[in-house]
């Protein structure tokens, strides 16, 4: 038969097994939110990247447009240059620099059709891209909701918990009581059974006078090696 203060050790030991399991849980939130934060900013950048992808093609395509336009400008006034003189190598001159504008015109307009292609390319990208990424955010939002509900719920059950054990340290005498807080402020669980003679917890052979006294029951007995307070499981 167990010993009443090892029986009110027991309930203590549980109600701090469940406190310190709450308090382990609530610790792993806050690294949980931290990496749910990081694929959200991941996610982002994806879309940022694509989204400047996009940028900079249209800035090219713009950039193209105004040296065409220069181009163009050039040409007419090539043209009307060419009118204008009486010079035959004069005239001979200009048609030169009219035909290499044209090529320079053409070379220019060729590069932007392919600069369009790949515009309307990454716009179909960022745009299955982007139906992807949001959904992913918005699971990964969620996710952090529910890891504030798991804290918010954590805490309270944290708080019940760190209630009973309150709640239990008055029924145990107070040397049974400074034992206890000795050895769980080492290790835990604190009391443990002897099975076949080796503590529970260590799992070392007890000493056969430790042995002796854990079997009769009529005190606290504690581990030669691990300290733990320990008790004879018939």
């Amino acid at each position: 038969m167990r010993l009443p203060v090892l029986e009110k050790l027991l309930i203590l030991q549980d109600r701090d097994q469940q406190r310190l399991s709450l308090e382990a849980q609530l610790k792993t939130v806050p690294g949980d939110v931290v990496r749910v934060q990081q694929k959200i900013s991941t996610e982002k950048a994806a879309i940022d990247s694509a989204r400047t992808e996009m940028r900079e093609l249209e800035m090219q395509k713009k950039l193209l447009e105004t040296e065409i336009g220069s181009a163009e400008t050039k040409l007419a006034k090539y043209r009307t240059q060419q009118l204008q003189v009486r010079k035959n190598e004069e005239y001979q001159a200009l048609g030169h620099e009219i035909e290499s504008t044209k090529t320079v015109i053409e070379g220019m307009e060729e590069k932007e059709l392919g600069i369009m292609f790949q515009i309307d390319e990454a716009k179909q990208r960022f745009a299955a891209a982007e139906a992807v990424l949001e959904t992913n955010i918005a699971g990964h939002e969620a996710r952090l909701k529910t890891l504030a509900e798991r804290e918010a719920n954590l805490r309270a059950e944290l708080e019940s918990a760190c209630t009973a054990v309150a709640e239990a340290r008055p029924a145990v005498d107070d040397l049974s009581l400074r034992l206890y807080d000795r050895v769980s402020a080492r290790q835990m669980p604190a009391c443990v059974p002897v099975r076949g003679g080796n503590c529970g917890g260590c799992h070392l052979k007890l000493s056969s006078e430790n042995d002796a006294v854990a079997r009769k029951s009529e005190k606290l007995v504690t581990c030669d090696q691990c300290g733990r307070i320990v008790w004879f499981e018939s």
